[in-house]
């Protein structure tokens, strides 16, 4: 009896590591030129035991691929949308009937548990552009979700920049939100605590290094290698911590101290800038998964911090303007392969996570530039018309592919191009200055990707290799 305990013990053992962390959920966006087929990510987070995905949109065919699944979803309702749901009440009703209630009903039903109004709707980089529209736009939302009978269980919400607040040089404990958006922060935040309705927020360690060469590096991971921030009483070794703590005194200054917080996004990219590799995101989530999975939460805040890691794959569309590490803030690759060993348990048993199976590539070729090429400055017009529609990112310093020669960097951008045009035999021709060929030219560092498939069965590259062409000529 005693050998069986133990044995079965051993078995709970085991299962209990295996899980991922209480409640952790992933972002998944398809700003990509051919997202990975919806139900590939389905099987990936059931085989990696992630149980929540924030979507960016709500798009029909893929939530419906989550129907039954039991995974919970978040839905999101992008922010150019915003003006018609703050004012067309009729539309955000169609919205909740279309996009909501009709997936409930789904094949065991789609577990929508949020609804994302808007995204960063505050960024200084929009100079007010959203400011008269968010407010109304979440009342709406939230109402029609009432008046469906599905407010007691779907909550709108929506995903701020943890920029909304700051706390200057004085800690935590000087938290508020901005001024310029103060008073609006605080109805915002009182309707969320009056409806049950959590605060998300968005948390990047990452880009408080990038933007300001002075912030020390150990306060953005966990290993309290740092010096840290002494506030009050209270020391604080890391970012996360940090900014949390300054939220809910933000919160409570704005008399909404009882709304759950949530983490939208956080995570580490692996390639774009110097410090975006695959070494430094995996410390950064060794580290986070392991604060989370002890449930120690924050020194206001002890306990269970529900978090979403951003991104589950990379995006070769995304805008660059932030920088160029935007493409490349997946776990996984942009063909849902995994790029370092992590444990989503938290309990450090760090192994190659399970990627996408049964995903389809398009025919393992290339397009590089012609061996005959010998005058490099009649390239630099094609190669620089390819980055501009392709996707050159792991090309710039500090990145996988910065150590390529002239010549390889050509190949690079142009097989990018013609990759992202689904290997379209026009997309190789760059004025003749470049071939396809069937051997693959990545290196250790570099990899010189191929295509998959498009989940949609769709062939988009005829419109745009023609524009592109189009333009290449008035290079030439």
């Amino acid at each position: 009896m005693a050998r069986a305990m133990v044995i079965l013990w051993a078995c709970y053992s085991a299962l209990l590591t295996s899980t991922c962390v209480n409640g952790l959920g992933v972002n998944w966006g398809t700003q990509t030129s051919t997202p990975l087929d919806p139900k590939y990510v389905v099987q990936m987070l059931k085989d990696n035991k992630i149980n929540k995905v924030k979507l960016f949109d709500s798009d029909h065919w893929t939530v419906h691929q989550f129907a039954g699944t039991g995974i919970e979803v978040m839905l999101g309702i992008p922010n150019l949308n915003l003006k018609k749901f703050s004012k067309d009440y009729d539309a955000v009703q169609d919205y909740v009937k279309e996009n909501v209630s009709d997936h409930l009903r789904d094949h065991g039903g789609v577990k929508i548990k949020y609804i994302a109004v808007g995204n960063e709707p505050f960024l200084k980089a929009y100079k007010g552009e959203y400011e008269k529209t968010i407010f109304p736009a979440l009342k709406n939302v939230q109402k029609a979700l009432n008046e469906a009978g599905l407010g007691n269980k779907i909550k709108a919400t929506i995903p701020q920049n943890a920029d909304v607040y700051n706390s200057g040089t004085a800690g935590p404990s000087a938290g508020n939100f901005r001024q310029e958006i103060r008073d609006l922060m605080v109805k915002i935040s009182r309707f969320l605590d009056e409806n049950n309705c959590p605060f998300i927020v968005n948390i990047y360690p990452f880009l408080s290094l990038y933007e300001n060469e002075d912030f020390p590096i150990e306060f953005a991971f966990f290993d309290g290698g740092g010096q840290g921030v002494q506030d009050r009483n209270i020391q604080y070794t890391n970012m996360l911590d940090a900014n949390l703590d300054t939220l809910t005194y933000s919160l409570k200054k704005a008399g909404a101290n009882k709304v759950k917080i949530i983490v939208g996004e956080i995570g580490w990219p692996t390639d774009g800038n110097q410090h975006a590799n695959a070494k430094m995101a995996r410390r950064f989530y060794n580290g986070l998964l392991k604060k989370l999975a002890s449930n120690k939460g924050t020194p206001l805040h002890p306990g269970y911090i529900e978090v979403y890691l951003f991104s589950l794959t990379d995006e070769n569309q995304k805008s660059v303007a932030p920088g160029y590490f935007e493409r490349h803030w997946g776990i996984f690759r942009y063909d849902g392969q995994p790029k370092f060993p992590i444990d989503f348990s938290g309990q450090g048993n760090e192994k190659m996570p399970v990627g996408a199976k049964n995903v389809t590539y398009l025919s393992h070729q290339w397009c590089v530039l012609n061996d005959d090429v010998k005058n490099m400055r009649k390239v630099r017009a094609t190669l620089d018309y390819a980055c501009s529609l392709g996707d050159c990112t792991s090309l710039s310093y500090g990145s996988s592919c910065n150590k390529l020669s002239e010549r390889m960097n050509a190949s690079y951008a142009f097989n990018m191009y013609y990759q992202m045009n689904e290997q379209s035999v026009e997309a190789c021709d760059f004025n003749g200055v470049a071939k396809i060929t069937h051997r693959n030219y990545s290196t250790q560092e570099c990899l010189f990707p191929v295509e998959i498939m498009s989940a949609a069965g769709k062939n988009l590259a005829g419109t745009s290799v023609l524009v592109g062409l189009l333009s290449l000529l008035a290079l030439s």
